[in-house]
């Protein structure tokens, strides 16, 4: 799918109308230092890792309409979701951040320091699964996340939802990136795919069908970016 230059694969399939959304009511409101941050993130190679500008958005609002004070993010990159979770939690609110690569986030930190919100985050350099594990073993129950933002190994989707379900409070919200894959998730039958996106295509097809009959969770699905699925834990 054809995008604005500098842009990530998005689910609209008319860009002139994404670019409307983001000129009149995404970007006019973006923070000075989530635009430094996403304009040095184009210049990378992986910039498409970014989580985009119009899902940051969203993700601000759900935080601000929770009242979120304590949140974990899975995979990290350069930090432009995680410089807009900091910017929406309230001066005393907290978030844990894991990626298994911090040369990414050293590309993010001077817009967090510019932000004035670096105390408020806690980066932690590891694969998440362990840190996971470590947390459910020390873990009390005044201490559960309210929020948790997953952008990490897709194939370890299933097993980050099985101990956030543990970490997030009865309430709390996860939210999962990627899970429209672009699109990919529903592609004719031939449609030509990288093996990756095969793969990754497939392993969404099933965590989707096991998220829509989870009865411990309410979902919703969004268009928006390139699909994220929204889960409230009720148990």
């Amino acid at each position: 799918m054809a995008t604005p230059a500098g842009h990530a694969p998005h689910l609209l399939q008319n860009d002139a109308l994404y670019k409307y959304i983001l000129e009149t009511s995404v970007y006019p409101r973006e923070h000075e230092q989530l635009k430094g941050l996403r304009e040095m993130t184009k210049k990378q190679e992986w910039h498409f890792w970014m989580v985009p500008p119009e899902e940051c958005q969203h993700l601000s609002m759900i935080l601000k309409l929770m009242n979120a004070k304590k949140t974990i993010e899975l995979g990290v990159y350069t930090g432009y979701s995680l410089l807009t979770t900091a910017l929406a939690l309230p001066k005393d609110g907290q978030v844990t951040a894991i990626d298994i690569n911090r040369s990414y986030f050293e590309i993010g930190l001077p817009f967090i320091q510019k932000a004035g919100v670096e105390n408020k985050i806690n980066f932690i350099e590891s694969e998440a699964l362990p840190v996971l594990d470590k947390m459910l073993q020390e873990v009390k129950e005044d201490e559960l996340f309210d929020f948790a933002f997953v952008d990490a190994d897709k194939f370890n989707y299933g097993e980050y939802h099985e101990r956030l379900l543990k970490l997030v409070k009865i309430g709390g919200v996860i939210v999962y990136d990627d899970t429209l894959w672009s699109g990919r998730v529903v592609a004719p039958v031939g449609t030509p795919l990288s093996q990756y996106d095969a793969e990754v295509r497939d392993y969404f097809l099933k965590f989707n069908d096991f998220l829509a009959t989870d009865s411990r969770i309410e979902i919703t699905q969004v268009c928006v970016g390139d699909g994220f699925t929204i889960c409230r834990r009720l148990i």
